[in-house]
C-alpha cells in the first residue's frame, strides 16, 4: 500500500499544472459607453478586426502593428506579478499575439494615471537593455523599452522573462480600460523584436512538465475561468477532446470544414482558415456571410454600432454549425447573442482579409465560451471540447 502511494504521488508530481483565475469584468466599451465616450471613440478609430493578424505594411523589427480597438470588447482578465518583490499586473491572456508589454513609470500619459505602473527601482531581478517597442493602434502608438525580469505566473517563477515597459499610450479612451497590459500566448514567430514569448520561456526553463496550456471561459458572470499551463483538467469538459492540427504556425490557425445553419452551408463552402483567439472576445468572419447571418438572426445596426437582436427572438433562433476536422461544433443562440443589462447583441462582427486560403474567421471568446480549448505546442494542434 505504501509503495501504490508513493507511485501515484511520482505521478502527480510530475503532471503538475498551474491554473491562473481569469475575472470577467466590464469591457472597455462597457466603461466608454458608460462614460459617454463610446460614439467619439468609434469615430475616431476605423476598428478593422483583421489588421491585428495581417498589418497593411511590413513593420520594422522593432514595430509591432496591433490595434488596440480589437481589445474594445474583451471581458477575461488575469493577475501576473513582474519583479522582486512582485508587482502586480491585470493582463489579458491573448492567444493571438506574442508579446508582454505593462504601463511603466516612465509613462506620462493620462491613459497610465489609472494603471498599475511597473517600477524597475523597485525590482531587486530586472535588467535593463537598450532595446524598445513601438505598437502602432491607428491614431497613436504605445512606445516603451524593453528589459528582462522575473514574471509570477500562476504560481510559476518565468526568470529572466523579456518585457516591455511602456512609456506613452495613445488616447485618454486607454483610461478606461479595464486592463494594465497584454499577455501574449500565439508563436514566436509573430513576436515583436524578437522577443521570446512567456510560454515558449517558461517551457525552456522546464517549468512545466507539458508543452502546452489550456483554456476555459466561463458563462459566469465575475468567476470561474482559467488559463491552465502545463497541463489539461478534464473537469472543465465533457466527452473527449478533438484534436485539429494547426495549419500555419504563427497564431493558433486551423482549416475549417464548413459552417452551417439548418443544415444548410452559409460560409466556409470550400473550407476555410480561423483563428482560435483569446484575444477576440466576438467571432469574426467575412463581411459578405456574416452580413447575411446578422440578417438570418434579425440583427440590425443601432447607433452605437452594435448589431442589437431582440431577446425574445432567442429561443426561436437555429444554431450555427462548424465543422472542424470532420467534428461538428454547434454554436446555440445562447452562445452567439451577447446579453447584458436587459439588451442583446449579436455576437459576430464582419471584416474581410485577402488571404491566399480564402476565408479568414476568428473563434473569439463567444466560440471559446462554449469549447474548452487546449493549445498544444509540442504537437502544433488544438484540442476542442464541450464544456462542463
Amino acid at each position: 500500500m505504501k509503495w501504490l502511494l508513493l507511485l501515484g504521488l511520482v505521478a502527480l508530481s510530475e503532471c503538475i499544472i498551474y491554473k491562473v483565475p481569469l475575472v470577467r469584468k466590464k469591457s472597455l466599451r462597457r466603461n466608454l459607453s458608460e462614460h459617454g465616450l463610446l460614439k467619439d471613440f468609434l469615430k475616431k478609430h476605423n476598428r478593422n478586426p483583421a489588421s491585428k493578424y495581417f498589418p497593411q505594411a511590413e513593420a520594422p523589427t522593432l514595430i509591432d502593428e496591433q490595434p488596440l480597438e480589437n481589445y474594445l470588447d474583451v471581458e477575461y482578465f488575469g493577475t501576473i506579478g513582474i519583479g522582486t518583490p512582485a508587482q502586480d499586473f491585470t493582463v489579458i491572456f491573448d492567444t493571438g499575439s506574442s508579446n508582454l508589454w505593462v504601463p511603466s513609470v516612465y509613462c506620462s500619459s493620462l491613459a497610465c494615471t489609472n494603471h498599475n505602473l511597473f517600477n524597475p527601482q523597485d525590482s531587486s531581478t530586472y535588467q535593463s537593455t537598450s532595446g524598445t517597442l513601438s505598437i502602432t493602434y491607428g491614431t497613436g502608438s504605445m512606445t516603451g523599452i524593453l528589459g528582462y525580469d522575473t514574471v509570477q505566473v500562476g504560481g510559476i517563477s518565468d526568470t529572466n522573462q523579456i518585457f516591455g515597459l511602456s512609456e506613452t499610450e495613445p488616447g485618454s479612451f486607454l483610461y478606461y480600460a479595464p486592463f494594465d497590459g497584454i499577455l501574449g500566448l500565439a508563436y514566436p514567430s509573430i513576436s515583436s523584436s524578437g522577443a521570446t514569448p512567456v510560454f515558449d520561456n517558461i517551457w525552456d526553463q522546464g517549468l512545466v512538465s507539458q508543452d502546452l496550456f489550456s483554456v476555459y471561459l466561463s458563462a459566469d458572470d465575475q468567476s470561474g475561468s482559467v488559463v491552465i499551463f502545463g497541463g489539461i483538467d478534464s473537469s472543465y469538459y465533457t466527452g473527449s477532446l478533438n484534436w485539429v492540427p494547426v495549419s500555419v504556425e504563427g497564431y493558433w490557425q486551423i482549416s475549417v470544414d464548413s459552417i452551417t445553419m439548418n443544415g444548410k452551408t452559409i460560409a466556409c463552402a470550400k473550407g476555410c482558415q480561423a483563428i482560435v483567439d483569446t484575444g477576440t472576445s466576438l467571432l469574426t468572419g467575412p463581411t459578405s456571410p456574416i452580413a447575411n447571418i446578422q440578417s438570418d438572426i434579425g440583427a440590425s445596426e443601432n447607433s452605437d454600432g452594435e448589431m442589437v437582436v431582440s431577446c425574445s427572438a432567442i429561443s426561436s433562433l437555429p444554431d450555427i454549425v462548424f465543422t472542424i476536422n470532420g467534428v461538428q461544433y454547434p454554436l446555440p443562440p445562447s452562445a452567439y447573442i451577447l446579453q447584458s443589462q436587459g439588451s442583446c447583441t449579436s455576437g459576430f462582427q464582419g471584416m474581410d482579409v485577402p488571404t491566399e486560403s480564402g476565408e479568414l474567421w476568428i473563434l473569439g471568446d463567444v466560440f471559446i465560451r462554449q469549447y474548452f480549448t487546449v493549445f498544444d505546442r509540442a504537437n502544433n494542434q488544438v484540442g476542442l471540447a464541450p464544456v462542463a
